[in-house]
């Protein structure tokens, strides 16, 4: 710094040893600041009462992931306002041959400790942060009879988390293992419905093929609005699977749940389409069938708000092989505009039988499919003709 110095007229010095002393100063806060750094125990955050456990092959694995507020108080930083969600697994070697656990198969672009400390701070990562973190890391290996335990660094899923965790070495092969773990934090709309109480015994009607192809002729073609007029957009899907199956079946092939609307969904809705962001989780304006709007919206994210793919799910009062069958609406968004009742509304792709199959390929893909059929429904309408939903749109 003196060598410096002489470069400098004497007032110059001045304010280059003035500086000095201001960055000793902000140094010497920082320090203390470090030394504040107390992240809380497991033991005192409650996010593993919601751990789930599954059994295979002599490897026991548990698993939980904390919430945004959990995370922080476990970490100390605002991990999810990074994308940055932590993972915590527990995995038992209860045989006698070592196993390895894949961090790539939970989620490929995974942050390693080190690196999801370092996202959360500008100013340079503190030491005692840097160690709490990599000590709170996943070790991949487990020899026989031990216990592997710590966190992974993920990137944010909210709402239902689902991963893979992949063991090899047991046995001379591989075994997966499959979570779908809700993280508290949205509100989410189909939370609020209760399948198993939605009609009476009495209600429910058990159709063969047959029976259920005639039923599905019966039903009307379209949505319609809170008052059981007009017609919306169409009703162009049937899902048959048990409640559990359907909804895993769609979280697996990357589908995200829907907020309901309220103060905090709408203006992080705004703010994503003033920004053209991404917001996996908007809320669904309401479509109505038997007189009741969706029991489930799921959608996925395209490049924007502006641009996802949309559906709804009713529960109808019937089954088929016993098990639950389901009547929906699929649509592809292709714009979006303000209104007054909804704050934004989306324009459908008019190619309504392309979505569908766009919807029926994404299942089968992601091996959430069994089997499919067709039912005929309504005629063609030609696009110099096309019909019109709820809000004008072809």
């Amino acid at each position: 710094m003196m060598s410096l110095t002489k470069l400098y007229p004497t007032n110059a010095r001045v304010q280059l040893v003035g500086f000095a002393l201001t960055v000793g100063w902000l140094m010497l806060i920082a320090a203390c600041a470090g030394s504040s750094y107390a992240p809380s125990a497991i033991e005192e955050v409650p996010f593993l009462e919601r751990a789930q456990t599954q059994v295979k092959d002599k490897v026991r694995v548990t698993t939980s992931v904390p919430s945004a507020e959990e995370s922080r108080a476990l970490f100390g930083v605002s991990l999810y306002k990074r994308g940055v969600q932590p993972v915590w697994l527990e995995i038992e070697n209860l045989g006698d041959e070592a196993v390895s656990f894949l961090p790539v198969g939970l989620d490929p672009e995974y942050f390693t400790p080190i690196g999801a400390a370092s996202s959360t701070q500008r100013a340079g990562l503190k030491p005692a942060m840097a160690r709490h973190f990599f000590q709170s890391g996943m070790r991949a290996y487990a020899g026989p009879g031990e216990t592997a335990s710590g966190f992974m660094f993920t990137k944010l899923d909210e709402g239902t988390k689902t991963f893979n965790v992949d063991i090899v070495g047991v046995v001379d092969k591989s075994v997966q293992f499959s979570f779908f773990i809700p993280v508290p934090g949205l509100q989410i709309d189909h939370q609020n419905v209760d399948f198993d109480t939605l009609y009476g015994a009495s209600d429910i009607v058990e159709h063969d093929a047959d029976g259920l192809i005639a039923a599905l002729h019966n039903m009307p073609c379209c949505t319609t609005d809170k008052k059981s007029k007009g017609q919306g957009d169409p009703l162009n899907i049937v899902v048959i699977g048990d409640t559990d199956d359907v909804y895993y079946a769609f979280i697996r092939a990357g589908w995200d749940e829907t907020e309901t609307i309220y103060a905090g969904s709408g203006l992080k809705t705004v703010m994503s389409f003033l920004s053209g962001g991404e917001y996996r989780y908007s809320p669904v304006s309401g479509l109505y069938v038997l007189g009741r709007p969706q029991d489930v919206a799921l959608q996925k994210a395209r490049d924007n708000i502006h641009e996802r793919n949309h559906l709804r799910l009713w529960m109808m009062p019937m089954r088929f092989e016993g098990k639950p069958v389901w009547i929906g609406q699929f649509s592809r968004d292709i714009g979006v505009r303000f209104t007054i009742k909804t704050i934004t509304t989306h324009k459908i792709d008019p190619d309504v039988d392309e979505t569908r199959e766009y919807l029926l390929e994404d299942l089968a893909y992601h091996q959430a499919l069994a089997k499919f059929a067709y039912v005929d429904r309504v005629s063609a309408a030609p696009i110099e003709a096309p019909r019109h939903n709820l809000t004008g749109d072809p």
